[in-house]
């Protein structure tokens, strides 16, 4: 088992995977890229931006130097925001990277490329040990010791167990698997269906219209997930309908609230201005509204979501353009 570890990013997720690591009694160093803001964290003990209310252990460290955050540790978190996955990479590949493990724990696509997080990765460092790490798992709830599954997935399943071994608390439950396509798409597509939910939550539709998204969402996320090369039984997994559930269901998901302020009237820019939190299904939309196209895939939910965020389409018309649509067989 290593002994150190570094997380690359302060968000609320980075910060409890960090609290969490280092209760178990691993040496952690999280990276920031904000010299001010990771002194802020350092002096009150406490992420106030993203993760309000929890006291961080005294023996977490905080740096924004990116070599004095990877000097000397084994096993690399890598938990920036998926937009600027690439960039971070970018300053990790000018440090020594020799002899260190690589675990993601971003959801989400990249823009342009279309490529998962754990592709950019490989693109910018090159063919590194590497696990993603996902699944139903909203970082506030973790933090306060509520009990939580989540999944490892690797193509070098030696290393999925190993990562199992790391992250494993008695409140922290992981399962390993090989589908790594399935892991992150299941993780990142599920945020565009929790921005419908919140929508329809400020809209007054009820628990009928919420069980209707989650569950044709999830065919959606099954079909471009299968025509990418994921296996279909992963996305009836912890990552892809436990995490989709989540994500649509809690209180403390950004995307369920960012599709709740769109549904009262607010526009995306006015909701963003709000926050400095990154909401990933923002990004993840037009990612999988190209996929779509490039893939032929059908996704009428997540195209009624792009269009909501991109072209400023009413909300009530998206729902309607859903309902009327052609009649057709409930298939997969």
């Amino acid at each position: 088992m290593p002994k150190s570890i570094c997380v690359i990013g302060d968000g609320g997720w980075g910060t409890t995977l960090a609290i969490l690591l280092s209760k178990k009694g691993f040496s952690v160093t999280v990276w920031g890229a904000f010299p001010e803001y990771i002194e802020t964290i350092k002096t009150r003990r406490e992420n106030i931006k993203f993760l309000p209310g929890v006291s961080i252990p005294d023996n977490v460290k905080f740096t924004a130097s990116m070599g004095e955050a990877l000097r000397g540790r084994e096993i690399v978190v890598l938990a920036a925001p998926s937009q600027f996955a690439r960039g971070v990479f970018t300053i990790l590949k000018m440090e020594d990277l020799a002899d260190k493990k690589f675990v993601s724990v971003t959801k989400g696509i990249e823009n342009k490329t279309l490529k998962r997080i754990s592709e950019v990765a490989y693109d910018v460092l090159g063919k590194q040990t590497l696990a993603v790490l996902s699944g139903p798992s909203i970082a506030l709830e973790v933090a306060n010791g509520a009990p939580t599954t989540v999944v490892a997935a690797s193509g070098n399943l030696k290393f999925a167990k190993e990562v199992q071994d790391i992250f494993m608390t008695e409140r922290f439950r992981v399962y390993t698997c090989s589908d790594v396509p399935g892991v992150e798409l299941g993780g990142s597509l599920k945020n565009i269906i929790a921005i419908a939910a919140g929508a329809t939550d400020a809209l007054g539709f009820g628990a009928n219209a919420k069980a209707a998204l989650l569950t044709r969402g999830l065919v959606e996320i099954v079909r471009l997930g299968l025509a990418m090369g994921a296996k279909r039984e992963t996305f009836y997994g912890l990552s892809g309908l436990g995490d989709l559930a989540t994500t649509c269901i809690s209180q403390y998901s950004r995307n369920r609230w960012l599709g709740e302020e769109i549904g009262k009237g607010k526009s995306l820019k006015s909701i963003l201005d709000e926050t400095d939190m990154v909401v990933e299904g923002v990004a993840t939309a037009r990612s999988a509204h190209d996929l779509a196209r490039k893939y032929k895939v059908e996704m009428p939910i997540t195209e009624e979501i792009y269009k909501i965020l991109y072209e400023n389409k009413d909300p009530k018309k998206a729902v309607r353009d859903l309902m009327v649509r052609s009649p057709k067989p409930e298939t997969a």
